[in-house]
C-alpha cells in the first residue's frame, strides 16, 4: 500500500527568494508548506553573473528574520545563494526541485496543482497555492535572423571563456554594462551596442563614469543609436546613423532584459490585464480573483519590471501567510477581489 504524503498548508510555486520568504513565513505559523520549482533553489540567482554584487545592501535582501551575516554592505551572489540556502535549511522547507508547475485547479477542500518532472506527470494536493515564479527564466529576444546561433547567448556568467577574442554586448542597462567592464577588464576585446545614444540612466552610479571612461578613452568600443538586424557566420549585422555594417566577433551576449510570462497565471484562473500583464490581486492580502490562490514578488508588476525587487515584495510573505492562517482558523475575512 502507498503511503500518501501529507497536504501541505500552502503550495508555492517557485524556490526563489519570494518563494524561500513564503515557506520560511509558513513554518513560522506552523503551518506545512512545499515549495515546487521547475529548476533547482534561488536558480534565479544561478543566472547571475559568477562575480556580481548586489545593488541592495543585506539588511534589504534578509527574509524570515535571519541576518545576512557578512562583514560588508552589498552581498555577493555567492554570498546570497549561500543565505537563502541557510534559509531553507533552518526552518526545514521541503523542495520539489526539477518540477514544472502546469497548472492550479480549486477543489472543495483546496487545490490539484498539476506538474511534470523527468519522472512524469503528477497532481499534488493542496490547501491553497501561491505563485511566486518571478521572470529571470524569460531573457528577452531582438526576434532577428541567426539568434538561435551557439555562440549568441542571453546570460553573460563570466569572462575567462573569452580571453583575447572578440565579444560583442548588446544591451545599455546594468547587465550590459557590467558585464562589458568586466570583458574588458580579463583580456577580451568588447564592443557595446545599444539602440539609443547613451546607456540607461538608471545604470549603477558606480558602474556608469567607469564605463564611459572607459570608451572615452577608447579602451570600450560603443555603438550607439545602433540596432542589430540579423547574426550570420560570427558576425554582427547592425543598422545605424552610419548607415549598415558588420562586426567580427567570437561571442556575442543579447542582454537586454527580461519579460513576464502570465501563462501560468492564465492556467490557474487568474485575470491578467492584457497589455500591462498585472494580474487581479487584493494589495492587503496578495489574493489573486480564485481564492485561495495569491500571486507574489515581480509577478505583481507585469511588465514593469523595476517597481517590484526582493527587497520590496518580502512583506508579500507576511500578508499572504497572515490571510491564510486567518482563513485555516475559520476567521471572517473581507470579501475577495473581482
Amino acid at each position: 500500500m502507498t503511503r500518501r504524503e501529507p497536504v501541505p498548508d500552502l503550495l508555492v510555486v517557485g524556490a526563489g527568494p519570494t518563494g524561500i520568504a513564503i515557506g520560511a513565513e509558513v513554518r513560522r505559523r506552523g503551518l506545512s508548506p512545499l515549495l515546487v520549482d521547475r529548476g533547482p533553489l534561488a536558480a534565479n540567482l544561478l543566472g547571475f553573473p559568477a562575480y556580481m554584487n548586489f545593488f541592495t545592501t543585506r539588511d534589504l535582501l534578509e527574509i524570515a528574520g535571519v541576518p545576512f551575516a557578512i562583514p560588508h554592505d552589498k552581498p555577493t551572489r555567492r554570498e546570497a545563494l549561500a543565505y537563502y540556502r541557510a534559509v531553507a535549511d533552518k526552518f526545514e522547507l521541503p523542495v520539489a526541485q526539477g518540477e514544472e508547475v502546469v497548472a492550479a485547479e480549486p477543489t472543495e477542500d483546496g487545490f490539484v496543482v498539476s506538474t511534470r518532472s523527468g519522472a512524469g506527470e503528477r497532481r499534488r494536493p493542496a490547501r491553497a497555492v501561491a505563485l511566486a515564479t518571478g521572470y529571470f527564466h524569460r531573457p528577452r529576444r531582438l526576434c532577428v535572423e541567426g539568434e538561435d546561433l551557439p555562440w549568441v547567448r542571453s546570460r553573460y556568467i563570466e569572462p575567462y571563456g573569452h580571453f583575447r577574442e572578440r565579444v560583442v554586448v548588446v544591451g545599455g542597462g546594468n547587465s550590459a554594462v557590467e558585464a562589458a567592464l568586466e570583458l574588458w577588464r580579463n583580456g577580451v576585446s568588447v564592443t557595446l551596442v545599444h539602440r539609443r545614444n547613451e546607456v540607461k540612466p538608471t545604470v549603477k552610479y558606480w558602474l556608469k563614469p567607469d564605463f564611459e571612461n572607459r570608451v572615452a578613452e577608447g579602451s570600450i568600443e560603443a555603438r550607439f543609436d545602433c540596432h542589430v538586424t540579423s547574426f550570420g557566420d560570427n558576425e554582427v549585422r547592425l543598422s545605424g546613423p552610419g548607415g549598415d555594417d558588420v562586426l567580427e566577433t567570437e561571442a556575442v551576449y543579447v542582454l537586454i532584459g527580461y519579460s513576464p510570462d502570465a501563462e501560468l497565471e492564465r492556467r490557474c484562473g487568474v485575470r491578467v490585464d492584457p497589455e500591462t500583464l498585472v494580474p487581479v490581486f487584493d494589495p492587503e492580502t496578495c489574493e489573486s480573483n480564485i481564492p485561495g490562490l495569491y500571486v507574489a514578488g515581480t509577478l505583481q508588476s507585469g511588465t514593469d519590471l523595476g517597481r517590484i525587487f526582493i527587497e520590496n515584495s518580502r512583506e508579500h510573505a507576511l500578508r499572504i501567510v497572515e490571510h491564510l492562517s486567518r482563513r485555516l482558523r475559520g476567521e471572517k475575512e473581507p470579501e475577495s477581489v473581482g
